[in-house]
């Protein structure tokens, strides 16, 4: 039923709560591919590159983007490497832009069957004050959500 599964990470210990679903669910269902997504701050470039560096400002801009896109991947290759070693078949993605519209317009291009993701449990104005990613996704996209509630979870409304 379920044959790529896209696993949105923030790199935080409450984001990997959503592992041991992902493989229960993933064995259960056959799936074909895991897609682990982390979705980054696009980097901050000055406007004011000295011209005489030799390079162009594109080639600048393309360079700090790259490196970006590179640093966002690391933490991800060390989940990819904990999947592989049980079997499953992983590719890793890193965007940089607003976490929830990334995770949406990826899920919508690449055919996504199903997306696991943590609700980090924020409220009040905390939750106000970050929005909360996982409801933004769960709004946004058509694509089957199921939202795993991070350990210590306290039930209310």
């Amino acid at each position: 039923m379920y044959q790529k599964i896209m696993v949105p990470l923030d790199g935080s210990d409450l984001a990997e709560c959503v592992l041991p679903h992902v493989e229960t669910i993933a064995r259960g269902c056959s799936a074909v591919e895991i897609v682990l997504l982390r979705v980054c701050d696009a980097p901050s470039i000055l406007a004011d590159y000295p011209e005489g560096k030799g390079k162009s400002w594109e080639r600048h801009v393309e360079r700090m983007t790259t490196n970006a896109e590179q640093q966002c991947n690391i933490y991800l290759g060390d989940v990819e490497k904990q999947l592989r070693d049980q079997g499953f078949n992983v590719r890793i993605e890193s965007r940089l832009g607003k976490p929830a519209e990334e995770i949406v317009d990826f899920a919508n291009k690449n055919e996504v069957d199903l997306i696991i993701m943590a609700s980090h449990g924020r409220s009040g104005v905390s939750r106000w004050a970050y929005g909360s990613v996982a409801d933004k996704v769960l709004r946004s996209t058509c694509v089957p959500v199921l939202l795993v509630k991070v350990p210590g979870c306290v039930v209310g409304f």
